[in-house]
């Protein structure tokens, strides 16, 4: 017998670790099964499991857990990405904390603290997402610095380069002045900050008493300035065209040049060109040939070509040049105002756009294939309202700056001759070999290796390829079988940083697709919509709700409403609906179990229960393949839930349940535990661990069968004349429930039911379910209305149940006006409606026709109600 409450924690641990020793998860190449395979988006090895992973992570084992019972090979490879700048900032920070500089250690003694860093914590997350119960191959699991991972980007870089596709040279990047190095985009995140518009004076040359007017919320700068710009059009600045304004305190003459470029509406209609600094001013600098003057360090403070405040802070000179700017009569005036400025995601340093010599990959031919493939469907995008987006970066790539001034990470595979030019090579060996070609005399000592490493994405867009060695090993058994893969499931943000990227590698290096399927999951929010983040501490810790609700209440709670692409609001109400509902399959279950079974013949009315309970299960099995294959994931567990739920345990159990003390026949309970056990089938991708503990409470079963190998269930044929046929039947059976609910009338009270009906063949082989739920001591057909009776509407049916005693004749006429007058309203709204000729001409007909079956359905109501009514004068 089971105890009488779950308790998760006495579960959980004992199926996982079950699992594993069995090892169900752990695949290999099969050729007499198809191939389902997903490969986790590696979390870094800096993570530790929130929110997001937790919504990502239960829809990638409800995939590959349904995917396993279907008889396929499912191979799901969990990993971590080495996450160069986190990583190497923690680093840095615990060597800070114990007074070391990572430059005073030098490369290779820092290395050895990140390695050891990485051994201690770098396995966190990925134990954490087995509490969660993901269903992952560890055998698998991969690292993206290990060997063959370094050896994979090094052939790559390699190929790249000799192919042409990569190249070296100074470019505007985004630069964090803490890490001194260049991040991506994706790294950037951008918040809205109090600051300070300042107004400046650029005296005209040659002009006196005559100058311009420019805003800037960045005055440090301007020693870096290298034109003023205005409109063409822009009447204003006309007589200035040809002219030379001089940079206050520099005294430096800039051009003035015209621009369409600039908005003559927005602010003084002049902008100061600050080539070395700005995205926007770096492209007019090049259309423009202007000089670019770099004023900044790579740690943020003024260099000599500022001429002021040099070896100061960026943010102290602001403040130093604005006293001066004021001082010499430059500043006009101050304005508050909000600016949206980068901060880097790993240091929260703010990002300066800084010009420096970097390797970069050239994207626009080796985008072609992977925008191909996902406009044609060929990669499918779920949901498809993100195609448009992915056209519009793919159409607008830019080259990819992949170096980074870091010392963790795989380094670029290019060493310098003392002639400054480069080799690119494999290995060091090869480079000295292609270095002695051009100069015979050259050792290794000669040759000095790049410091910088690639940055991160440039390994994790191989992912899918690296994970079974598919760059070092083209040719082996596990890529040959396991790619391409099936689905990915990932967050839209980095729709182009990695799944764009990976689409162009998979093309590149294996000639087709990574994935078919591309499930992009929406962002975790609480109530409020806020995203969730330890800094507004909105975001529970996933570990403490599973001690508290389970693993399988977490997981439902968040696929209660997680429709693909679109956001999640979080709401711990949810979870605990989770909670609340591996309680009611628990208690179900207590209920069979614990029923007494006799030889003879079934009760009436079981028979029609059991064949009621199959059509909705079919017609729900075939409902959840199409949510599957919609990847609504939401809607495939609400399905479920009210299979369960609804139709199993508060009609199905309760239709066949023997009275108290007496047994059910064995060919009915038989009959209820397959049900129960195809339930827990189809339960078990959602909640794993009570769906196999409830498996083997069922029956005595071998060591290797588990609900979680257990086969995938099929949809048999649907008779939908008992679906059709239970309608009025469960609805007749809540309102005689809901009548003595309203009258006070005890549930121990049997009823007398009369049906006037023009179709008594719809209730044929009901009367017994309908007798035995609606407690009725008499179920009857009738051609007449039924004097000193309560009556209500069913479809078209009209039934009636004779009055009690004790019933309160005024309280029910009172309650009767109310719903009359209530009806009324309602349907003089349906009529206005529908006598609306637009609304009837332009709505849908099934729209229309479902008006118009309000209108019928709220006058037949309304005449019951009337008769109603005048039986209890």
């Amino acid at each position: 017998m089971l105890p009488k409450t779950y308790d998760p924690s006495d579960v959980e641990a004992k199926w996982y670790q079950y699992w594993l020793d069995q090892k169900f998860f752990e695949s290999k190449p099969n050729p007499d099964k198809a191939p389902y395979t997903i490969v986790i988006p590696p979390p870094n090895v800096t993570g530790v499991l929130h929110m997001g992973h937790m919504l990502n992570n239960t829809i990638q084992d409800v995939l590959i857990r349904k995917a396993r019972m279907e008889g396929k090979e499912a191979c799901w490879v969990p990993g971590t990405d080495h996450a160069s700048i986190a990583t190497e900032a923690k680093v840095v920070a615990l060597l800070k904390s114990q007074g070391i500089d990572k430059r005073d250690i030098g490369r290779e003694k820092f290395l050895e603290h990140a390695w050891e860093w990485t051994h201690k914590y770098g396995g966190i997350i990925l134990e954490q997402l087995k509490k969660l119960g993901a269903s992952c191959d560890w055998s698998r699991t991969r690292f993206t610095m290990e060997d063959v991972m370094i050896e994979s980007v090094t052939k790559v870089f390699v190929d790249l380069y000799r192919k042409g596709y990569i190249y070296r040279g100074v470019r505007l990047v985004n630069w964090d002045p803490e890490g001194r190095t260049a991040v991506s985009d994706e790294e950037v995140n951008h918040k809205e900050v109090a600051s300070q518009l300042c107004y400046l004076r650029y005296p005209i040359e040659g002009e006196a008493g005559e100058f311009v007017t420019i805003a800037t919320v960045r005055p440090e700068t301007i020693m870096a300035d290298s034109a003023i710009c205005v409109h063409p059009d822009d009447e204003r600045y006309k007589h200035l065209h040809g002219k030379r304004a001089l940079i206050p305190l520099l005294g430096r003459a800039i051009p003035i040049i015209q621009d369409e470029y600039v908005s003559m509406e927005f602010g003084t209609g002049c902008l100061k060109i600050t080539p070395a600094h700005d995205p926007n001013d770096y492209e007019l600098g090049l259309k423009h040939q202007l000089p670019v003057i770099d004023i900044l360090n790579e740690d943020g403070t003024l260099n000599p070509e500022a001429q002021l405040y040099v070896g100061m802070d960026r943010f102290a000179a602001r403040k130093a040049i604005l006293k001066d700017l004021e001082a010499q009569d430059f500043l006009v005036k101050v304005e508050d105002y909000t600016s949206n400025v980068g901060f880097s995601e790993r240091t929260n340093a703010v990002i300066e756009p800084r010009l420096s010599q970097q390797w970069f990959v050239r994207m626009k031919d080796l985008s072609a294939p992977a925008l191909k493939a996902v406009m044609e469907d060929d990669i499918r995008l779920i949901p498809d309202k993100f195609k448009n987006l992915y056209r519009h970066w793919m159409e607008n790539v830019h080259d990819w700056c992949i170096s980074r001034q870091l010392w963790w990470g795989q380094r670029i595979p290019a060493w310098y001759l003392p002639n400054g030019e480069f080799i690119v090579a494999e290995t060091e060996a090869e480079a000295l070999k292609l270095a002695q070609e051009q100069d015979a005399t050259l050792t290794l000592a000669d040759l000095r290796q790049d410091p910088d490493v690639v940055d991160t994405w440039f390994s994790s867009w191989l992912w899918p390829i690296t994970v079974f060695d598919g760059i070092v090993k083209p040719d082996n058994d596990d890529i040959n079988y396991y790619y391409p893969t099936n689905d990915l499931v990932t967050a839209p943000e980095i729709l182009f940083f990695w799944v764009a990227r990976m689409i162009i590698s998979g093309f590149e290096f294996r000639g087709e697709r990574p994935f078919k399927n591309v499930y992009l999951t929406g962002i975790v929010r609480d109530k409020q919509r806020r995203k969730m983040s330890k800094q507004l501490g909105n975001s529970p810790d996933p570990l403490d709700l599973i001690a508290q609700y389970g693993a399988d209440g977490v997981r439902t709670g968040m696929l209660f409403s997680s429709p693909a692409g679109n956001d999640l609001l979080f709401d711990e109400k949810l979870v605990e609906q989770g909670r609340n509902f591996c309680n009611k399959i628990w208690n179900a279950f207590r209920l069979i179990e614990g029923w007494e079974i006799h030889d003879g013949e079934a009760e009436a009315g079981n028979d029609t229960a059991i064949r009621w309970f199959n059509a909705k299960l079919n017609a729900a099995m075939q409902q959840l393949e199409g949510q599957f294959a919609e990847y609504r994931m939401s809607d495939a567990l609400m399905t479920v839930y009210k299979l369960t739920w609804d139709d199993f345990c508060s009609w199905y159990l309760e239709m066949i349940k023997p009275e108290y003390g007496k047994p059910i026949d064995r060919a009915t309970y038989e009959t209820t535990l397959g049900y129960f056990e195809t339930l827990m089938k189809l339960l078990h991708p959602f909640m794993p661990f009570i769906t196999e503990e409830l498996w083997h409470a069922v029956r005595e079963r071998p060591q290797d069968d588990c609900v979680c190998i257990a086969p995938w269930p099929e949809a048999g044929a649907v008779e939908t004349e008992w679906l059709t046929d239970s309608e009025p039947v469960l609805e007749i059976i809540t309102q005689v429930r809901n009548l003595r609910s309203s009258k006070g009338l005890s549930p121990k009270e049997a009823l007398a039911l009369y049906v006037r009906t023009d179709n008594p063949a719809r209730y044929q082989g009901w009367e017994a379910v309908l007798t035995k739920m609606a407690n009725l001591s008499a179920f009857q057909f009738t051609t007449e209305k039924v004097e000193n009776a309560l009556s209500f509407i069913v479809k078209t049916d009209e039934l009636f149940v004779p009055f009690s005693e004790q019933i309160d004749v005024e309280k029910e006429r009172e309650n009767v006006e109310k719903e009359l007058t209530r009806l009324r309203g309602f349907l003089v709204g349906v009529d206005k409606k529908l006598s609306n000729e637009r609304f009837v001409q332009n709505a849908k007909p099934d729209v229309v026709e479902k008006e118009r079956q309000k209108k019928a359905d709220a006058e037949a109501k309304i005449k019951s109600l009337e008769e109603n009514l005048a039986a209890l004068q």
